[in-house]
């Protein structure tokens, strides 16, 4: 069990050290230079040309997102860098919610140079991690600066964010970094479902379906919050894949809990603190369901509430861990493990959702790689709950071997008892041997030796019937002093080497012990065939005692 949990332990710390160093080594996907930009309100009529070349009118102070929802000019700062053939720019800039953007590409010889999204937005501009990437023409002219008109923005974080000028090739690096990690986990997501469906396919245990369930809402999730869903689907728009990224994360994070539910022990969920789970749960799915139908009308309303409902959800795993510890849960360390790094990026997006603390390409992209965490930690889990059913199955069926056993076997001699002896002989195929065999003068062993003395004869003889008989042969103690021995006539016990060995043994106190025995040859196809089979070795038996005893009689079948 010790060594168990120790490779349990060692494998929680090889997969956190691997995903830890997902982040540092994914940051190369964010390309480019940083470029700083400043706002200016649309107030309608107003000329991009002459704008252009007007940076002062713009507000670089303000936080943007102070500025509320609506149309508005963004401006960089000064560029001064040409767009070559042969070492083409872009610029990038986050995902966010807009109608339409337009770009105005200002060169040094005076020339702009415009790029107008259609009704799908910036779907055509997405690339891997939902930065949307604007291509700079080519020109011998240097670019001066950049200006944006956005049309429609809902400003719940920014206005345009996360602008950076990036050359081809490393637009290009960004994308095969971006395509590993998103591969890796798509295949670690992949490599989990099928995995846990073919265990459930064996064990059929409701977690394992719960947890696939919240790994396959997660693999959607992260299909689209990418940005692949915008190139499977050329044709979305990109406000409809934003509020689909919604719809996902909410029922992940509802399909999260309820794989916890399932997961744990039924008592940490008692009372008021399932009830508050459940409520939770349908609410963050609820909420997101509500995001997707109602966004375009009431955004910011839904995305506060979406932003609640997930602090209410990361809320619930605190009360959870204690109880789970008060209760000495098998599983709360596998869970602190888990729900640490979603807890912690829940935390961030909803500090920066609240503008408390600023917008960060990572902090927008964490939830992906927190639940990579969580959902490798409970594949742990889970194996580690396996782990304890079958300790659980295997002790269960050792003490039901046990019972049986214990139900089967005579108490003093260890051997079969009557009744097991009987479940047992009838049914066997082919024609049997039958002896049954009875010790002399029993009684005056008791007088002479004591009970005990006399329960000591018994068991040294039965443990002799026991080493002399061939394997498979069954040996009973039928009665008192009365045993039986029933083996097939194509291996049979030979009874006066039985009783020959008797004679040999050293009994308690030197005393001497002899049997007499009567046997008879049958089938044992019925009860019926049993009894009368019984009868006539009986019958043997008490011609042997009549002749003299320690002696074997042989009886015919066809005597019955």
């Amino acid at each position: 069990m010790v060594g168990g949990i120790i490779k349990l332990l060692l494998a929680f710390v090889s997969c956190v050290a691997l995903l830890c160093g997902v982040p540092a080594c994914a940051q190369k996907g964010v390309a480019g230079e940083p470029l700083e930009v400043c706002i200016l309100r649309d107030i309608g009529g107003m000329d991009p040309a002459a704008l252009i070349h007007q940076p002062r009118r713009f507000d670089c102070d303000t936080e943007q997102y102070r500025f509320g929802p609506g149309d508005y000019w963004v401006i960089s700062q000064e560029i001064d860098r040409p767009s070559h053939p042969h070492l083409p720019l872009n610029v990038r800039v986050a995902s966010l919610w807009q109608q339409s953007l337009t770009l105005q590409i200002l060169y040094a010889d005076g020339s702009i140079d415009a790029q107008t999204t259609d009704a799908r937005g910036i779907t055509p501009l997405l690339q891997l991690g939902a930065i949307a990437e604007h291509p700079l023409p080519a020109r011998q002219s240097k670019i001066v600066r950049l200006l944006w008109h956005v049309e429609g923005a809902a400003n719940l974080r920014g206005i345009l964010l996360g602008a950076r000028l990036s050359t081809a090739a490393e637009s290009a690096h960004a994308n095969l970094t971006m395509a590993a990690l998103y591969a890796g986990f798509a295949g670690l997501a992949l490599a989990l479902i099928i995995y846990n469906l073919a265990l459930w396919g064996a064990l059929r245990h409701r977690f394992q379906l719960y947890y696939c369930l919240m790994v396959a809402l997660l693999l959607a999730y992260t299909f689209s919050t990418s940005g692949a869903l915008a190139w499977a689907w050329p044709e979305i728009a990109n406000n409809t894949r934003l509020r689909t990224n919604f719809l996902l994360l909410g029922a992940t994070g509802t399909a999260a809990l309820v794989f916890a539910r399932s997961f744990f022990e039924e008592r940490i969920f008692a009372g008021w603190l399932g009830r508050y789970a459940t409520m939770v749960g349908f609410a963050t799915s609820g909420v997101g369901l509500f995001y997707f139908l109602t966004a375009p009308f009431a955004i910011g309303l839904t995305d506060t509430a979406f932003t609640c409902s997930f602090i209410a959800l990361s809320a619930a795993v605190f009360p959870l861990l204690w109880r789970a510890w008060r209760l000495r849960s098998n599983y709360l360390w596998l869970f602190a493990f888990a729900w640490g790094a979603p807890i912690l990026t829940a935390a961030l997006r909803a500090l920066a959702n609240l503008h408390l603390i600023r917008w960060g390409f990572w902090i927008d992209n964490s939830t992906i790689l927190a639940m990579m965490i969580e959902a490798v930690v409970s594949s742990l889990a889970v194996a580690y709950r396996i782990k304890l059913l079958r300790s659980e199955r295997d002790d269960a069926i050792e003490r039901e071997v046990m019972m049986r056993r214990l139900a089967d076997t005579d108490p003093l001699t260890g051997l079969l008892n009557r009744r097991a002896f009987l479940n047992q002989a009838i049914g066997r195929s082919g024609e049997q041997l039958l002896l049954i065999i009875d010790l002399d003068h029993f009684k005056r062993v008791n007088e002479t030796l004591g009970h005990d003395g006399g329960d000591e004869v018994l068991r040294v003889f039965a443990r002799m019937l026991r080493t002399s008989v061939p394997q498979g042969t069954l040996v009973a103690r039928i009665g008192g002093e009365e045993f039986a021995i029933l083996t097939p006539v194509d291996a049979p016990v030979e009874p006066e080497a039985v009783l020959a060995r008797l004679r040999q043994m050293r009994m308690p106190f030197d005393i001497q012990v002899t049997a007499s025995i009567g046997t008879c040859r049958g089938t044992l196809n019925s009860e019926i065939e049993w009894k009368a089979l019984y009868r006539i070795a009986d019958s043997a038996l008490f011609d042997a005692k009549s002749a003299g005893r320690d002696r074997v009689r042989h009886a015919l079948r066809e005597a019955a």
